[in-house]
């Protein structure tokens, strides 16, 4: 009788280990820190993080009476039939918002039981703020530029934003949600969307029209001067519609309570100009230097605005009809794929070993689709010279405001991650600006220190983003 041969058994790892050891690796886990195209992933983790935190944090910290009884004063005079705006007023005074804030807060008075059941509208601001942070990091994911670590860090140092929404249940965020929404549709390329949604950020707060003079430029670089007057009308026609019961009644009152460009703010609240005495705070003159510096820094950068806008209409052509092209190869060869049978099927995936095994590794059916993703994620890039130019000019805005108070950081929060990233400063100072305007917007009560230091942090900002625009080398980099 034959020997028995002896037999090796070769022992196989598991398919699940096989299949998914790559996010297992040091390289993944080093991506999913520092490389913007792996944002997707971790906003999803951050997200439920979110979720978890703000849960706690209305469940455990003390809500803080401010406006939440005025607004539903405010509102609720107009429910009782008042239209007239001189007569709508709270216990912090007269209404000073326009028509889209009366009808948002009019429904939360009816949800919260005549606006008693405080509990649960910090519960709908709590869904009102996953809405804001979903439409930013949809916005950050699109601009890959952003590493996933500074986000990270962003959100868990962030405890001004979160008493904004959940503890303050102030309008601002609202209309902050708005434009965010506005520029998603923006930057889909659904301009109507986009300027109807812009319109109606206007009608919860009028500080949405600092972003105006970069939507202008927008409309004149992406879309004809025809289209152009047609979206100006349509945000003008929105604000009409909302408003027309109050423009009836008098439309002298609501136009000067809504949006009074003159208004004089307490100096009590300042937090950007603690550091003025009152007089000098309240002088007219003041104000109007401040807006000389406004209009100036506008015209300083309405030249790079008009070509990064330009850019990206010219590029968001080009990439769209390659997206166009990418999407029809990609049908063509699922179709020849699903005709391919067993044997056939067999005879390409042995090519591909045969491939590997001679070192040949870009010619895989997964190499082949990961280089379009990157040639993707290339063209995505293409979202940052659309961003960026309403970032800084809303940036600009805030800078020269005649007065911040502490629900106002909602205005540009989000956008300060995106725009230090932006500046062309090092690692070091970009965090150190965040960590300093995040300081001072806690102070409370603001001091000359924390006054101060804001406005060199907003003069930093606006230098740094300047030498960047004003750089040739493109800033479409990760």
């Amino acid at each position: 009788m034959a020997p028995v041969k002896n037999r090796h058994f070769v022992k196989t790892k598991p398919k699940f280990f096989s299949k998914y050891k790559k996010y297992f690796t040091f390289d993944f886990c080093e991506k999913l820190l520092f490389d913007p195209s792996y944002l997707y992933p971790v906003c999803l983790v951050i997200f439920v993080c979110e979720v978890l935190l703000n849960i706690f944090i209305i469940e455990k910290v003390n809500y803080t009476e401010i406006d939440w009884i005025a607004y539903m004063q405010e509102v609720e005079g107009f429910l009782n039939g008042t239209w007239d705006y001189q007569y709508l007023k709270g216990d912090t005074g007269p209404l000073v918002y326009p028509a889209g804030f009366v009808y948002i807060y009019s429904g939360l008075y009816y949800i919260t039981s005549y606006g008693k059941n405080i509990h649960l509208a910090q519960y709908i601001f709590l869904m009102l703020y996953l809405a804001q942070i979903a439409l930013f990091y949809r916005i950050l994911i699109k601009t890959l530029k952003i590493p996933p670590y500074a986000l990270m860090l962003s959100t868990i140092t962030s405890y001004r934003i979160h008493s904004i929404f959940v503890l303050r249940l102030f309008n601002d965020p609202i209309a902050v949600l708005l434009f965010y929404a506005s520029l998603n549709l923006f930057i889909s390329n659904k301009w109507i969307l986009g300027s109807i949604f812009y319109s109606l950020a206007v009608s919860v707060k009028m500080n949405i029209l600092l972003y105006a003079p970069c939507l202008l430029i927008a409309y004149l670089t992406n879309l004809n001067i025809i289209r152009t007057i047609l979206h100006l009308i349509i945000c003008g026609l929105i604000q009409i519609l909302v408003a027309v019961p109050f423009l009836y009644t008098n439309y002298y009152t609501y136009l000067k309570g809504s949006f009074d460009l003159g208004r004089v703010f307490e100096h009590k609240w300042t937090v950007n100009y603690r550091f003025l005495p009152r007089e000098y705070f309240e002088d007219k003159y003041f104000h109007i230097g401040l807006l000389v510096i406004h209009v100036g820094l506008l015209i300083l950068f309405t030249p790079k605005l008009k070509q990064y806008l330009s850019s990206y209409a010219k590029l968001n052509l080009i990439t769209t009809h390659l997206k166009t092209q990418l999407r029809r190869e990609q049908k063509k060869k699922q179709k020849k794929d699903s005709k391919l049978n067993k044997v056939e099927q067999k005879f390409v995936d042995s090519f591909e070993k045969q491939l590997r095994t001679n070192g040949n590794k870009r010619e895989t059916i997964e190499d082949v689709m990961d280089d379009k993703t990157k040639l993707q994620n290339k063209m995505s890039k293409i979202t940052q010279l659309f961003v960026l130019p309403f970032f800084i000019t809303n940036l600009i805005g805030v800078a020269c405001a005649r007065s911040l108070h502490y629900q106002f950081y909602s205005w540009y929060f989000h956008s300060l991650l995106y725009l230090v990233f932006c500046s062309g400063y090092r690692k070091q100072t970009m965090f150190l600006i965040l960590a300093i305007l995040e300081y001072c917007w806690n102070a409370y009560p603001s001091t000359n220190f924390s006054s101060v230091l804001m406005h060199i942090c907003h003069v930093c900002l606006i230098i740094g983003v300047y030498k960047t625009m004003n750089q040739s080398k493109s800033v479409i980099t990760p």
